[in-house]
């Protein structure tokens, strides 16, 4: 049975069991949860978590380093950028249109502030100052993609000049990321069971009512989704990268599976760049570049979240949002899909910058505090997608340079 297959069976199962035991059993999940269900999806996150500060580091610094030439690097980060900044703006439009179309805050919500305290979210200005390391070590102890990214650019920068100089450093790297590589496929195989507990536990808690609560809201989410997903990816995987969307989404599906239990784009990483890299024929060049990045910086799902939820929590509170306000909700979220670390739950924060750019109130994010954990698995399959998508787009328009994907491969044993 293909690895894709066991996934699918073990998030079925999973929702299967934890809706049963919220709906005859409540009793029993909470035991049940404490000592199977729980365990079985921390130690999954915790394994694939365990890989991605090495995992971005190398792979960024070996794609910087094959990509050599300045100009291919600027080339190509100038695509890559771009991709993300248009699909963003796309996903936010969607997202808001969606919910001026079905007004899911005009079901009679009551607005309550009860179950969530506003934390408070970093400024834009922020953001971007606090992009540059000031230890690089502190960086990967504290998960901070942003800063471990520049560094690792600037090391593969370095690592292309020094040509032969460096030749060892990049050995080094290089079969630092080999090794990254074959603990995917070790822990890839306990997947199954991480998915079983993962969604078992988020379904046992959630239980039936409250996705009734919720459901309109739910649905203009899912809605966006599955628009971004298949009409804007699947348009530029056609159009831009020259493929066949079926195939793209049939061999992505298994990456989209993992993305879904662990409704996070950084712990998805090492298996979605090994399915560019070997299903999608993305040379491995730009899928180290574009995916690790893209894994940071480019979260469409959150952005529609985001962009959902500004307007249900504005028609809630019965509060007519002006066109400058509508404006600020685009550039604002789109902003802050670039500060939304890959991570589940901190879409959350990042909420409550837009909503206090455009003084609406921060409580209403204990709106949809309850639902968020289902609907982060969507939109985490969603970034990750996006991502995959952006890469095969990439590397079809390098083909235009004369760089074909075995001539991208080789660079790496020439740098």
């Amino acid at each position: 049975m293909k690895l894709t297959t066991k996934i699918f069976i073990g998030l079925i199962l999973g929702l299967i069991v934890g809706l049963g035991l919220n709906l005859f059993a409540p009793d029993l999940f909470e035991p049940l949860n404490t000592y199977l269900f729980g365990p079985l999806g921390t130690i999954f996150l915790n394994l694939i978590k365990m890989l991605v500060v090495p995992i971005v580091f190398f792979s960024i610094t070996l794609g910087v380093a094959a990509l050599g030439d300045p100009k291919k690097l600027g080339r190509i980060g100038i695509k890559t950028i771009l991709f993300f900044l248009l699909t963003t703006t796309l996903a936010i439009i969607i997202a808001m249109t969606t919910s001026f179309v079905f007004k899911p805050g005009d079901a009679g919500i009551t607005p309550s502030s009860e179950g969530y305290e506003a934390e408070e979210a970093p400024s834009v200005v922020e953001t971007f100052t606090n992009i540059i390391p000031t230890n690089p070590i502190q960086s990967m102890v504290e998960g901070n993609m942003l800063q471990i990214i520049t560094f690792s650019v600037f090391v593969g920068f370095a690592i292309a000049m020094l040509g032969k100089k460096a030749h060892v450093v990049k050995e080094v790297v290089e079969q630092g990321n080999e090794i990254m590589m074959y603990l995917v496929n070790i822990v890839m195989k306990f997947a199954p069971y991480g998915a079983f507990g993962l969604l078992a536990t988020a379904a046992g808690e959630m239980g039936i009512n409250g996705v009734k609560a919720m459901a309109l809201y739910m649905f203009c989410v899912i809605f966006a989704l599955v628009i971004q997903m298949y009409l804007v990816y699947g348009s530029l995987v056609k159009f831009v990268g020259k493929m066949n969307p079926i195939t793209f989404f049939k061999e992505i599906f298994e990456a989209q599976t993992v993305a879904f239990s662990t409704s996070t784009s950084s712990g998805t990483l090492p298996i979605s760049m090994k399915v560019a890299q070997e299903k999608l024929g993305v040379p491995r060049a730009i899928s180290g570049f574009v995916q690790p990045l893209g894994a940071t910086i480019n979260m469409d799902g959150t952005a529609i979240m985001q962009g959902v939820a500004t307007i249900f929590i504005a028609q809630v509170y019965d509060v007519d949002l002006s066109i400058t306000a509508l404006l600020m909700i685009i550039l604002t979220a789109v902003l802050a899909s670039i500060g939304t670390a890959g991570v589940p739950g901190v879409g959350l924060i990042m909420l409550a910058m837009i909503l206090t750019q455009v003084t609406l109130p921060v409580e209403g994010i204990a709106l949809i505090l309850g639902i968020d954990r289902i609907l982060g698995m969507l939109r985490t399959a969603v970034n990750i997608t996006g991502d995959a998508a952006c890469a095969v787009c990439v590397a079809e328009s390098e083909k235009k340079h004369g760089l074909t994907n075995e001539q991208l491969e080789e660079s790496l044993e020439r740098i």
